[in-house]
């Protein structure tokens, strides 16, 4: 290295030397001192081999041309470049005092890498831009004035406001003007373009926002905008003349998606959190209970359910119940072993109340969003990672479907020996309505769990890293090693869960049994309309009913499967019974109430008895994310 900021001889040991945790971080060159710098300019840098040169060129010139000599400084925020821009970036700081370079080993994002370098910048005001030089040079002046005249905290250009002219093509100007609708829109920012790489800050205000960001990468100056003016400071908003110089480095795909989330997040925590409190939290959850039941009348028509339960042997319906009730704690047994498997060791009435708390919320949001809060609530409650949780509940998802689907398999090989295939056939391509569309989507369900063990179970034997050759297809750069090291170990979770005889053949057995007592309840169920049917056919249809219903609500078409499940267990009893459909509704209605019922009792009484909520469940996940990962088994 040619020298250190300061003007040291660059030496580790130095305390001046600009470090960061497991990343080697390093300013080299320049003589100006920090007494003397007013004004200090971050060009944050990632393979700009071709144009940083003549930028730093630019910059220094046009600074000059309006600042004292010795009163600013130009860092160039290198971001673990893999061209020739570190060794560009060494010269030009050894070449002048008044140009600094900031290396940094790996990717830290562009916004990592712009608090570093205002972090270790001498200014009082902080600035940067683009590389490229979009943003007319001849605004830079009022850029910084804006700031060191105290006029305003924060400053930034604008392509949207009427008197600029920005050459904004339509690939770039239709995702930036819908990205700042939304901004505008949940975060109530007044500004018109949050994204142009054209902004200046003060110190204070730097400082004083800084911890509160949460992002690190392309929405950390949206973030910082709007942080600024939701604590009050001047933020001025000024036309710029801007014009494209090469192309975009945001993908259309990942980061647009990724700032979406990001919006989200930051609502969340300026316009929700604030608002919540274990009074509100426990409101809301039994709010969203009493809204599952609220949504099954969307779907089903209760004056048959009320109709056909008049019928039904009460003592019966209260028996399945009770049965439905006890594959609750073999639920969380199963669990507490899946979570064993992949070295964590957590309590089954604890876990039992997590699956509680994550099925109640499967009847309430879509996309079965449950799942999802389970993984929030264990992560928040014993520090389990999030890629374990989630690989853990797709574990359990994939024993759930092996399960059902081999019970279905083993009735309809009944049924094909019996000759009765021919007729069930006939009957499902003759219906119409839920039940055709729920047989048609179990079936699917059933060859996509297939295939999907069958690839994790090939993977598992292959030494290629199929995840990062997929992952890479799309984009190679840092942040794409990630995503592929988080779906990495996501499949190598799943795969140890199922990997190991012990761990097979416990989660297995578990399985059968939960779907077993589910199967159990509804034949009581059934059995409490006296269809009279012999026991072996009862049985068998309520196995194969079941098993199908199940497999039909895993897409999540409707809330908690209603509808589906409904649809493909009529459709099923009435093509191998001499049943009635009326009554094989009403069955199947009441069937799915029990079981939704006792779910949301269940969820609910498991919020209260954990105090946590659908709502506090997500909170609270906020504020565990330093938390340390649970003991390990050893």
């Amino acid at each position: 290295m040619a020298g250190h900021p300061d003007g040291t001889d660059g030496d580790p040991s130095d305390p001046a030397r600009v470090e960061s945790v497991g990343n080697r971080t390093e300013g080299v060159g320049g003589e100006t001192t920090d007494r003397d710098v007013t004004v200090s300019v971050v060009l944050p840098a990632y393979n700009e081999a071709e144009t940083i040169e003549a930028t730093v060129a630019t910059t220094l010139g046009t600074l000059a041309a309006f600042l004292d000599p010795g009163t600013f400084e130009v860092i160039v925020a290198e971001d673990g470049c893999d061209d020739r821009t570190p060794e560009i970036a060494d010269r030009l700081a050894a070449e002048d005092d008044r140009v600094r370079h900031f290396h940094s080993d790996e990717r830290l994002g562009r916004g990592g890498a712009l608090e570093q370098a205002f972090e270790a910048a001498h200014g009082d005001t902080l600035v940067y831009f683009d590389t490229d030089l979009a943003t007319d040079m001849r605004h830079l002046e009022e850029l910084v004035e804006r700031v060191r005249s105290g006029e305003a905290d924060v400053a930034t250009g604008s392509r949207w406001i009427p008197d600029n002219v920005a050459d904004r093509p339509a690939k770039r100007g239709v995702p930036s003007r819908a990205y700042n609708g939304l901004v505008r829109a949940f975060l109530r920012s007044d500004l018109r373009d949050h994204q142009c790489g054209f902004k200046a800050f003060s110190r204070e205000a730097f400082e004083a926002l800084r911890d509160d960001v949460g992002d690190d990468h392309w929405f950390w100056d949206t973030e910082m905008l709007v942080r600024a003016q939701r604590a009050g400071y001047e933020v001025a908003e000024f036309p710029v003349d801007w014009e494209p110089q090469s192309d975009t480095k945001v993908d259309l795909v990942r980061d647009v998606l990724g700032m979406g989330s990001q919006i989200l997040r930051t609502w969340w925590q300026l316009s929700v959190r604030p608002r919540l409190s274990k009074r509100v939290g426990l409101v809301a959850g039994g709010g969203l209970a009493v809204l599952a039941l609220v949504l099954m009348t969307q779907y089903i028509d209760f004056g048959t359910v009320l109709s056909e339960m008049r019928a039904a042997d009460p003592v019966l319906v209260g028996a399945a119940t009770v049965v439905y009730l006890l594959s609750w704690p073999l639920r969380g047994l199963r669990y507490r072993d899946i979570l064993a498997e992949l070295g964590y060791r957590e309590r089954v009435d604890f876990l039992t109340g997590a699956v509680f708390i994550s099925q109640t919320g499967n009847l309430v949001f879509p996309a079965r969003a449950g799942d999802l809060i389970r993984a929030y609530v264990v992560k928040a409650r014993r520090g389990i990672p999030y890629p374990s949780g989630f690989a853990s509940l797709a574990a359990e998802r994939v024993f759930d479907l092996l399960t059902i689907a081999s019970m279905a398999g083993v009735v309809l090989v009944g049924y094909t020996v019996t000759g009765q295939t021919a007729e069930l056939a006939r009957a499902v391509v003759g219906a119409e309505g839920a039940g055709r569309v729920a047989v048609a989507v179990a079936l699917g369900v059933s060859l996509a769990a297939i295939g999907a063990v069958g690839a994790i179970a090939l993977s598992a034997r292959s030494d290629r890293d199929y995840v990062t050759e997929a992952v890479h297809r799309v984009s190679t750069d840092s942040y794409a090693d990630f995503v592929a090291g988080v779906i990495g170990r996501f499949v190598g979770d799943l795969q140890t869960v199922a990997g190991t005889r012990r761990g097979f053949a416990r989660v297995g057995a578990t399985s059968v049994l939960v779907w077993t007592l589910d199967v159990v309840t509804a034949l009581l169920v059934l059995a409490a309309f006296a269809p009279g049917l012999p026991l072996v056919e009862l049985v068998a249809v309520s196995f194969f009913a079941v098993s199908v219903g199940n497999l039909a609500k895993v897409l999540p078409l409707s809330p908690g499967g209603i509808g589906l499940y409904e649809g493909a267990f009529t459709l099923l009893v009435v093509a191998l019974t001499p049943l009635g459909p009326e009554l094989a509704l009403g069955a199947a209605v009441l069937d799915h109430a029990v079981k939704n019922l006792v779910t949301v009792v269940g969820g609910y009484a498991s919020m209260l008895g954990l105090n946590v909520s659908l709502t506090t469940a997500v909170e609270e996940t906020r504020e565990v994310r330093g938390t340390e990962e649970s003991p390990k088994l050893d």
